[in-house]
C-alpha cells in the first residue's frame, strides 16, 4: 500500500487549525477597523462638541398690553434682540411648555412690624403663600430668607434652604411669625401715636457728619492693611464707587450686621446708615447661595416688603449690576404703605434723594431692570393672588440666546439689551404686547458652551 497517495487540496475541507487561524486573522482585522473607526469618530465628535461658544441668555415675558395675560404661541421669527441698538441673531429659543431650567426661587421676607411684617404675622397670609409655593413644578425649589427680624433692621436669617418639600416650607413660613417684633395691632397703635413725627425706629438710623480730610476708602479684607476698620468683628469691607464720584463703604460684621457710609466726590460730607433695611446685603446673600447650591437653576427672587427700603443710589446700582451678572430675575411683592408713611413720603423722598438715598421704589426698579414683575397688594387675601401672578409669569417665559463672536472681547462694561416682539393677530393686525426682560448684560457673565446643533426651533 502506497502511503504517499496524492491529496486533492482543492476539495479538501479546512482543518480545525485553519479555522482557528482564519478566525483570529478576521478578529485582528476587525479590531484594527474598529480602532480606526473609533479614532475617526472621536475626531468628528471633537469637531462637534469641543467648539466653545459664548452665549448671552435671557428670559422674556410677553403679555397682552390690555389684559396682562401672558402670550404663549410666539415663534422665533416674532422676536428681535438688540445689543446696544444693533440687532443680534437669535440662536437659542425655547417657548413655554418646552424644557426649561428649574427655578431656584428665593422668597425674601422683610419682617419689619410697621411694614410687610404686619401682614406676614398673620397665619392666613402665610397659608396662602405656602399654597402658592406648593403649586410649583416638582423640578423647582424654594428657599426662604427673613430680614429685619425682631426689630433689628440689619439682621437676616435663612428660614429654609432650597427644598421641594411643601411641609418644610410651611414650617419655615411659620417661623416668620416669631421674628416680627410686635403683633399687627400694637404696630398700628405705635404708628398712630407717631402722628407728625417719623417713626422712632426709622429716625435714629441716619447720621450726618462732615469730614473734609477723609481719604477715599479702598477695598480691603478684614484685618488687612490701611483703610480697614480695627474692630475684630469685621468680616468684610466693600467699596462701591458711583458714577458721580461718590463712594459708599459697606462694613459687614461677623454677626451679619452691616454699616454703610457714603462720602461725596469732594470728601466733605459723610452720611452713615446704622440700622439699615439692607436690601443690598439680602440680594448678595441670595445670589451667593444660589450660585453655590443651585448653579444650574434659574435664580428668581421675590422680595416681600412695603416698598420702603432706604438704599444709597450707588448701592442700588451695584445691586442691579449683581443681578444682571447673575442673570437673576428680581420680583417685588409690595404691601400697601401705612397711611402715615403715605403722608410723609412726598417730603421724605426729595430730602433723602438730595443726600443720595432712595427711600422708596428701589425694589420696583430692580424688577424692571432684571425683567421681573412688580406687584402691589393692599389686603391680606391679595398676597396669594400676587404671588400666583409672579410665579405664573416666571414659568411662562421664553428663553432666548445669541452667540458672541470670537473676536468680541470682554470690555468690562454693561451692554444694553432690548427685546422686541412683532406678532399679528388672526386678522393680520399687529398685537399690542408688553415685553419684560433684563435690560443688559456683561460679557464676563458668559461662559463656554458645548455646541452640538442649532437650538432654534
Amino acid at each position: 500500500m502506497n502511503s504517499q497517495m496524492p491529496l486533492n487540496i482543492d476539495n479538501r475541507r479546512p482543518t480545525a487549525f485553519a479555522i482557528v487561524v482564519l478566525t483570529a486573522l478576521f478578529a485582528v482585522a476587525l479590531a484594527c477597523s474598529a480602532r480606526v473607526s473609533a479614532q475617526e469618530l472621536e475626531e468628528q465628535v471633537s469637531d462637534v462638541f469641543k467648539v466653545n461658544t459664548r452665549v448671552v441668555f435671557m428670559d422674556a415675558l410677553v403679555k397682552d398690553k390690555r389684559t396682562g395675560v401672558p402670550i404663549a404661541d410666539l415663534k422665533p421669527e416674532n422676536f428681535e434682540v438688540f445689543d446696544d441698538g444693533a440687532p443680534r441673531t437669535i440662536s437659542y429659543f425655547n417657548r413655554e411648555g418646552q424644557a426649561r431650567k428649574p427655578l431656584a426661587l428665593v422668597l425674601i421676607l422683610d419682617l419689619r412690624d410697621d411694614g410687610a411684617g404686619r401682614y406676614l404675622k398673620r397665619p392666613e397670609v402665610l397659608k396662602v403663600v405656602a399654597e402658592e409655593l406648593a403649586k410649583l413644578s416638582p423640578q423647582d425649589e424654594v428657599a426662604i430668607l427673613a430680614m429685619d427680624i425682631n426689630g433689628e433692621d440689619e439682621k437676616r436669617l435663612w428660614l429654609s434652604g432650597f427644598t421641594r418639600d411643601p411641609a418644610q416650607l410651611v414650617a419655615a413660613l411659620a417661623r416668620a411669625q416669631k421674628f416680627v417684633d410686635v403683633d399687627p395691632q400694637q404696630a398700628d397703635a405705635r404708628a398712630a401715636k407717631a402722628s407728625q413725627q417719623v417713626d422712632p425706629d426709622r429716625g435714629n438710623s441716619l447720621t450726618l457728619s462732615s469730614d473734609s480730610s477723609q481719604k477715599e476708602p479702598q477695598t480691603q479684607s478684614a484685618g488687612q492693611g490701611p483703610g480697614t476698620p480695627k474692630s475684630e468683628d469685621v468680616a468684610e469691607v466693600e467699596v462701591v464707587k458711583g458714577k458721580n464720584g461718590a463712594v459708599v463703604t459697606r462694613t459687614t460684621h461677623k454677626d451679619g450686621s452691616v454699616d454703610v457710609k457714603r462720602t461725596n466726590k469732594k470728601g466733605e460730607v459723610t452720611i452713615e446708615l446704622g440700622d439699615i433695611y439692607d436690601l443690598a446685603a439680602a440680594v448678595k446673600d441670595t445670589t451667593r447661595k444660589a450660585k453655590q447650591d443651585r448653579p444650574n437653576s434659574q435664580l428668581a427672587i421675590v422680595y416681600v416688603s412695603d416698598g420702603i427700603n432706604p438704599i444709597f443710589f450707588e448701592d442700588r446700582d451695584a445691586t442691579e449690576e449683581l443681578l444682571i451678572h447673575s442673570n437673576a430675575i428680581f420680583n417685588s411683592l409690595t404691601a400697601e404703605l401705612r397711611t402715615l408713611f403715605k403722608l410723609l413720603m412726598p417730603i421724605a423722598k426729595p430730602i433723602a434723594g438730595s443726600m443720595g438715598i432712595s427711600v422708596y421704589g428701589a425694589a420696583k426698579r430692580l424688577a424692571q431692570q432684571s425683567g421681573g414683575e412688580a406687584v402691589k397688594v393692599s389686603r391680606p387675601k391679595d398676597f396669594g393672588t400676587g404671588l400666583s401672578k409672579i410665579i405664573g409669569n416666571l414659568t411662562a417665559r421664553y428663553s432666548l440666546g445669541f452667540a458672541l463672536a470670537e473676536e468680541e472681547k470682554d470690555d468690562g462694561r454693561l451692554h444694553n439689551l432690548e427685546v422686541r416682539v412683532k406678532a399679528p393677530d388672526a386678522k393680520g393686525k399687529l398685537r399690542k404686547l408688553e415685553v419684560s426682560s433684563r435690560q443688559g448684560y456683561y460679557m464676563s457673565e458668559t461662559g463656554g458652551k458645548e455646541k452640538t446643533a442649532a437650538n432654534v426651533q
